[in-house]
């Protein structure tokens, strides 16, 4: 079993996934949904804070009672049959549930396979952004098929890419996986979990935790209207897919080559991310064409990539193996969902005033993280 490898496919398969979900479905939802961009923003935004809910409380306690892969397994099933529900429905009012139901269950498959994938590389030294940016190719390939496929069959290609996607996550689950990731959780581990209070105690925990809060929550105009901006920038539906691809892309140059940063302490790669993505919103802000916004995606490798491999990097540093599940599902619930979810309905609202506006409120979160990470930086040693 090469364990390298076997990351490697698993974040590949579940980033095609991602590469449909992320850049899309807000789009979706406006163009084959027929919903207004406020509308669609709502729905996502209350989406963000079930898909909270389920990652910081179901996904741990799931996590304590089977094994790794038996928790992966259980939400791709689940996630592929709410999917199904999504055919039938047009009301605002049934796709409001669909959708609440869907981000409580697809998008935790997130902080489970970067669970096993923190596991991995504490008990067998796994390279994590040599695997990681598999899933960031994943992601790239995706959203091309996706730019094709909407160009020539228009955005209900959407909803059906993402059940073929789900159906190879499905399909990969039935091939050997490492030991310990079948492994379910003891008595003796569970105790040893505890609670997500264990986590506070960690004196830097909290302080790291609101930083990746505000470094993440500040894509959320980025997330969901990234492709409506494009289409009003003029910009054609395949090579929109192209455009977002180019942030992926130095992702991916990133993250294969992280190992060169793993001697720097995780308060100066948050800096740098924080800088990052203030540069990033701000280009976006100041000069509304698309040249610009193609050049501001190669900062995506800071505002995105350093800060996760940042707050990855502590995790694996910091806490040991039992609480990572409840790390990630703190993490996920926090910095890519409910934070998100309040700066999606703010991003929503600056969008209809203002399309620019939107990305250069993202700074509220930003300016605040590079204050933080000033101040805390010593006295916390993280």
């Amino acid at each position: 079993m090469n364990k390298q490898r076997w990351l490697s496919q698993n974040f590949f398969v579940f980033f095609i996934t991602w590469g449909v979900f992320l850049p899309y479905w807000t789009g979706w939802l406006v163009e084959d949904k027929e919903l207004s961009v406020t509308n669609a923003s709502l729905i996502m935004g209350f989406g963000l804070v079930a898909r909270g809910v389920s990652t910081m409380f179901v996904f741990p306690i799931a996590s304590k009672y089977m094994s790794s892969q038996a928790v992966v397994f259980m939400l791709t099933i689940i996630s592929l049959i709410v999917t199904v529900l999504y055919i039938p429905v047009t009301s605002f009012g049934m796709l409001f549930v669909v959708t609440i139901l869907f981000n409580a269950v697809y998008p935790t498959l997130l902080p489970a396979i970067e669970s096993t994938a923190s596991s991995l590389v504490q008990q067998s030294g796994v390279n994590y952004g040599k695997s990681r940016s598999y899933g960031s190719l994943g992601f790239i390939i995706s959203v091309l098929i996706i730019s094709m496929l909407t160009g020539y069959f228009g955005e209900g290609a959407i909803l059906w890419s993402m059940m073929v996607g789900l159906c190879l996550l499905l399909l990969i689950r039935f091939l050997p996986s490492p030991p310990e990731l079948l492994v379910k959780p003891t008595k003796t581990d569970r105790k040893e979990n505890l609670s997500l209070s264990g986590l506070w105690k960690v004196k830097s925990f909290p302080i790291v935790l609101l930083i990746v809060i505000l470094l993440q929550g500040a894509h959320a105009s980025y997330y969901n209207y990234g492709y409506i901006y494009l289409q009003e920038l003029g910009v054609n539906s395949f090579y929109i897919g192209m455009i977002i691809n180019i942030a992926v892309i130095f992702e991916i140059i990133y993250f294969s080559k992280a190992e060169l940063f793993k001697n720097w302490k995780p308060s100066s790669l948050l800096l740098l991310a924080a800088i990052g993505s203030t540069l990033r919103w701000v280009l976006v802000f100041l000069f509304p064409n698309v040249w610009v916004f193609i050049f501001s995606q190669s900062l995506h490798a800071l505002s995105f990539g350093v800060a996760h491999f940042a707050f990855i990097s502590y995790l694996t540093k910091n806490l040991p193996k039992q609480q990572l599940p409840n790390a990630q599902g703190v993490y996920s619930a926090f910095a890519l969902s409910w934070g998100t979810a309040v700066l999606t309905l703010i991003g929503g609202y600056l969008y209809e005033i203002s399309s620019g506006l939107a990305f250069l409120g993202m700074i509220i979160c930003t300016i605040p993280a590079i204050a933080i990470i000033i101040l805390t930086k010593k006295r916390y040693a993280y």
